[in-house]
């Protein structure tokens, strides 16, 4: 008897979820100061944003940065390539959409920016569907019970006129603020040079503090990068990142089994068949995947869980924001990559919002979905075009 009731209720939810917009937009946010790390010069960082809006009023959001040049493409692939794919589907009908996606854009994408245009549309499914059953983010995805989770003070840029002593105040600001653990990068200066900074930097925060160090794909061979890493290891870094391009999957894995620095990579690689490569080759024991850039909320969980069947810690890259929910909800996950400051990440001048942190330790909003919202005003502000 209940039969025709359930029929009913499943049809209305599904009405309700209705795709009924998919929206993007490109900004263009200039940095204060031009920043350096091993491969490239930062001036401005363009993001994609999207907003997707189902038939009962409810929106999600999703963003990704889509580089100091051309982040318009990532734009574009959202609004010509996958819009019309989901105009009037169920948004709750997450993974089937990423699979329809995905096969949509094999000629296209499997990475880049085109992946990154999966992984925003992917993201604001997920926001949508938590801000519509009233939970956070991180709840709506199993999370565990933790109201806090760790962070890493991310910054050590490269600056014109910065030196080993300025970079040494500078992460020591970081332990003051609480943290135990902070990042800086690596790679771009001689081996002489590199190991002047590590040791202010070592100096600076104490040898209680674990330090991370990110050469951004600095070594194309692995000889220089052991070079450069017998004289680090004697300063305990935690962890040794990206130091080939992310392509070059054989010379992590030589560069792992030479070290005793875990290698950590992951920021830009896309697809969990890659990451799975990781894991099989032990060419990374830390996978830094991006939930922005990887293939969204969606793959981003299933690399985890290949990771933990290989005893392989997650600490995602980037976006402190989406990864709190993420490092929340998942048991082999350990730190969220956290900017103090609009310095770096200026994403955070996009947001009507901002992570509580104390100690180290980020508070995971309790607000439904992601728990922030764009600031329509810096959106205008910083516009390359209009929503559409």
């Amino acid at each position: 008897m209940n039969q025709p009731v359930a029929e009913h209720s499943q049809a209305a939810w599904q009405q309700a979820a209705k795709i009924v917009s998919v929206d993007a937009r490109t900004v263009r946010v200039p940095l204060d100061r031009v920043m350096s790390f091993a491969t490239r010069v930062v001036a401005a960082r363009d993001y994609t944003l999207v907003r997707i809006t189902t038939a009962d009023g409810q929106q999600g959001i999703g963003f990704c940065y889509g580089g100091h040049r051309a982040g318009s493409l990532v734009t574009h692939a959202v609004r010509e390539l996958f819009a019309p794919l989901l105009a009037g589907q169920c948004a709750i009908n997450v993974e089937g959409l990423w699979r329809e996606l995905y096969q949509e854009s094999l000629l296209q994408g499997r990475a880049g920016s085109v992946m990154r245009a999966l992984s925003i549309v992917d993201v604001a499914l997920w926001d949508r569907n938590a801000r519509a059953a009233g939970l956070p983010l991180a709840r709506y995805l199993g999370g565990m019970s933790a109201d806090r989770v760790p962070a890493y003070a991310s910054g050590g840029y490269y600056v014109d006129g910065k030196t080993a002593q300025h970079l040494g105040d500078e992460l020591a600001g970081y332990v003051e603020m609480g943290f135990r653990a902070v990042k800086m990068k690596v790679g771009r200066l001689s081996p002489r040079e590199e190991e002047e900074r590590i040791a202010a930097a070592r100096s600076a925060i104490g040898a209680d503090v674990q330090l991370m160090l990110d050469a951004n794909n600095a070594w194309s061979d692995v000889p220089t990068a052991l070079e450069y890493m017998r004289r680090y290891e004697r300063y305990d870094p935690y962890w040794i990142e990206e130091p080939f391009s992310p392509d070059d999957i054989e010379s992590h894995a030589q560069l792992a089994r030479r070290t005793p620095v875990t290698v950590a990579t992951g920021e830009i690689e896309a697809g969990r068949w890659r990451h799975q490569e990781l894991l099989d080759k032990r060419a990374a024991m830390i996978l830094q995947s991006d939930a922005a850039v990887c293939g969204g909320i969606t793959e981003w969980r299933r690399i985890a869980a290949a990771a933990a069947g290989a005893g392989a810690t997650m600490c995602p890259h980037w976006f402190h924001d989406l990864h709190v929910h993420l490092v929340a909800s998942t048991e082999n996950a350990r730190y969220v990559e956290f900017f103090p400051d609009d310095q770096v990440l200026n994403f955070r001048r996009l947001v009507d919002r901002q992570l509580e942190f104390a100690d180290g330790m980020l508070t995971v909003p309790t607000g439904a979905g992601l728990g922030f919202g764009f600031d329509e005003a810096a959106l205008e502000r910083y516009a390359v075009d209009a929503w559409g």
